[in-house]
């Protein structure tokens, strides 16, 4: 069985709290059992985490690149966050281990903030997902799947 690695970024740990008409009421607790859920009705193991710390999330998808060639992982589902519109670093880990990879964002970054509209991870992801709520994270893994 292969595992679906889902990396999430910095503030992700403050769902449910952090401005709850963007991101919701869900806790990332919550959205760790909907991937679970997810995971296993697609055949996949899963392994979720979460860091505010940009070289941990570079250093996660260095091992994910090594799992994939090893055939154990079926791909990483990224929140990057705010490191989705400042981190080379994370573009380069993504191009570097040639993982596949599916950005993942719960609000509609394109309708916020204008900083919000770039991301340095969509020219290195293979899908992008925005706006779908904690919804977008079952969307992924069902993307995911059928990637194989």
């Amino acid at each position: 069985m292969k595992t679906a690695l889902i990396l999430n970024g910095p503030n992700l740990n403050l769902l449910g709290t952090r401005e709850p008409t963007v991101y919701g009421t869900h806790t990332l607790d919550d959205v760790k059992a909907l991937c679970d859920a997810a995971c296993a009705s697609h055949g996949f193991a899963l392994d979720f985490r979460q860091s505010n710390h940009e070289g941990e999330l570079v250093e996660w998808l260095h091992e994910a690149g090594r799992l994939q060639a090893a055939g154990q992982l079926a791909g990483v589902i990224l929140n990057a966050g705010a490191y989705t519109h400042t981190s080379v670093a994370l573009h380069d880990a993504i191009k570097g281990t040639g993982v596949t990879l599916i950005e993942l964002h719960i609000s509609n970054v394109h309708a916020r903030e204008p900083f919000r509209h770039h991301s340095f991870i969509s020219p290195a992801a293979k899908a992008v997902m925005a706006g779908f709520g904690v919804q977008g994270y079952a969307l992924a893994v069902a993307g995911l799947a059928g990637l194989k």
